[in-house]
């Protein structure tokens, strides 16, 4: 259930939004034309959830609110937009000496923003981050790292998307183009994952609202509505067949085949 109703006495211009699912419901209310501030509320069961959402939707429509014909321009979804997303993933890079910092401040840079926009970044890296659910991509890691678990390729594709739009693009082109990268880890002595940037917007959302990430799971469910499910891959490499590996990256089995970070 979505109902959205709007408030307007000649001094007061302002929306009303509830989005009911499951046992959540999720209230977002403010200026129209604005994002709005977010609240959300669990209930028991679904039948109370249902109930409750009705009877505020009255409660709001006796105070003189009046059902909106469209929600064009009346609520604004969001002020993060993709390009936006790319950006702050290049500034942070400047913020700090190591990834640590640079984490931080992005942490603390989405965590002054409106909910909104936090979820709303998290959507977009979940977007990026689903399309490297790729079995090359995979097997460049699993030769780089002598191995690649499912939880290592998680963080694995993390670290390739932190790297910027433009080589992540290319790396789910050709994993090789990330051999550079690679020789940079090497010199340092680190290995190509961030499990961090995987907790960037639940933490935000922790230090602004003071919920837990529990909450933030719930809450992107009901605003990014992100039905995203996991394929099944079908992999055209086998682990232990070194010579199809060998000819399937050559220039990454060259360089890490016997020798993986």
């Amino acid at each position: 259930m979505e109902t959205l109703l709007i408030y307007n006495d000649g001094s007061s211009n302002k929306f009303w939004k509830i989005y009911v699912a499951g046992n959540t419901s999720t209230v977002t209310y403010g200026k129209v034309g604005t994002i709005g501030s977010v609240k959300t509320k669990e209930f028991q069961s679904e039948e109370a959830c249902q109930r409750e959402g009705e009877k505020l939707i009255q409660s709001k429509l006796k105070k003189g609110y009046v059902f909106a014909q469209s929600s064009h321009q009346i609520v604004k979804e969001s002020t993060m937009t993709e390009a936006q997303f790319w950006e702050l993933l290049e500034t942070c890079k400047e913020k700090g000496e190591d990834i640590d910092e640079q984490i931080e401040w992005l942490v603390t840079h989405l965590s002054r923003k409106p909910v909104k926009d936090i979820v709303m970044f998290d959507f977009i890296f979940n977007q990026y981050y689903y399309k490297s659910y790729t079995s090359n991509l995979w097997a460049a890691a699993y030769i780089v790292m002598g191995g690649c678990s499912d939880d290592c390729f998680d963080y694995f594709r993390a670290w390739v998307l932190y790297l910027g739009k433009e080589c992540y693009e290319a790396a789910i082109e050709n994993p090789e183009t990330l051999l550079p990268y690679f020789k940079l880890l090497e010199e340092q002595e680190e290995i190509p994952q961030l499990e961090e940037l995987l907790y960037v917007a639940s933490i935000a959302y922790e230090e602004k609202t003071g919920f837990d990430d529990e909450k933030y799971f719930k809450l992107y469910d009901q605003l990014a509505k992100d039905d995203y499910i996991e394929p099944e891959l079908e992999f055209d490499w086998d682990g232990d067949d070194e010579e199809g590996l060998r000819k399937k990256f050559p220039l990454l089995w060259g360089a890490y085949g016997e020798n993986p970070l």
